[in-house]
């Protein structure tokens, strides 16, 4: 289990982290969210000592991590993948880490074969691509076969079998009653492989809850309209806090309104609907809503260019890089 209480980390005049509190449950897996910049990485290096609390405090198991006597039993964690020595092998890498708790051979050789890093393990760590590195730092995190995972974009790098593989890993070990606790911006796989979401924004929590209860937010706000009374009951419905878009002549998405209002409407005007469906929401459109406010680094649109056609066509690559 890991208990966040008031934690905070301010650098100067910034504040990484403010009074932030939270509990990752064992037996869960708990998925950590937020914009580049909103804390996430602070809150995981406090987690396991490497940043020190301006305020506030937080246990891994019961302890603060730097009281543990054997922390690699007790914590795993991938924060860095590029943290290794370039010049020892996997293997070596894992048999110094191993050292250091009294952690032998056999172990390594199991958590090799566990990451698939046995075609590789004899060689140097420098030459690894960025998905090997990502394998041995999953296997440094597993070394100590602990009872809580700490896994920063484990995922970062991967092909597709390997984040696959990363999703039923971590769904095993929370199943054996583990803590396990990963951050990702892959949206899509987060909502396959967690049970439980903490987002944070701009240094604060701004979501703590299951990813079904997260994904509600989003949920029921746009509704599908069919009816061949499209343009009358898009006149009905139009409001400041409505926007309506036109997929086909006869079918709408209304945004803002819930599908018993928009029958309702329809039937006291007597407008004929075929189809009336609430569209599920994604943990994606929940995450964007929850952090609409809280992005510090944002992008924008590529300019249009000059004589564009009417859908917005934006100019080339390369003659934006002129401009």
């Amino acid at each position: 289990m890991i208990e966040a209480r008031a934690l905070t980390k301010t650098y100067g005049s910034k504040t990484a982290v403010d009074d932030v509190t939270f509990t990752v449950q064992p037996g869960t897996v708990t998925g950590f969210l937020g914009p580049n910049g909103a804390g996430k990485s602070t809150t995981m290096r406090m987690i396991v000592g490497l940043d020190r609390p301006t305020a506030g405090a937080v246990t891994v198991n019961g302890k603060p991590y730097a009281q543990h006597h054997a922390p690699l039993r007790e914590v795993g964690t991938l924060l860095d993948a590029k943290a290794v020595h370039t010049g020892r092998s996997a293997r070596n890498h894992l048999l110094a880490m191993g050292a250091t708790h009294g952690i032998g051979k056999a172990r390594v050789r199991q958590v090799i074969e566990l990451t698939g890093l046995e075609p590789v393990a004899g060689k140097r760590v420098g030459g690894f691509s960025l998905g090997m590195g990502q394998r041995l730092g999953i296997a440094a995190a597993l070394l100590g076969d602990p009872r809580t995972l700490i896994l920063d974009e484990p995922v970062n790098g991967l092909d597709p079998e390997g984040v696959r593989w990363v999703r039923h890993l971590v769904r095993d070990l929370a199943a054996e009653g583990r803590t396990v606790f990963l951050s990702s911006h892959l949206m899509t796989e987060m909502a396959l492989t967690a049970d439980h979401i903490i987002v944070i924004g701009r240094g604060r929590i701004v979501a703590d809850a299951p990813v079904a209860d997260i994904i509600a937010r989003a949920a029921g706000t746009t509704v599908r309209v069919r009816t061949p009374d499209a343009t009358a009951l898009a006149d009905l419905l139009r409001g400041p806090d409505i926007s309506i878009a036109s997929v086909e002549p006869d079918l709408m998405e209304v945004t803002g309104g819930t599908a018993p209002a928009i029958g309702a409407a329809a039937a006291s005007a007597g407008i004929v609907l075929h189809e009336l469906t609430p569209l599920r929401g994604s943990l994606e459109d929940a995450y964007m809503q929850l952090t609409a406010d809280q992005v510090e680094y944002s992008s924008t649109p590529l300019p249009a260019s000059e004589g564009s056609d009417p859908a917005g066509a934006t100019a080339p690559l390369d003659e934006v890089a002129r401009s």
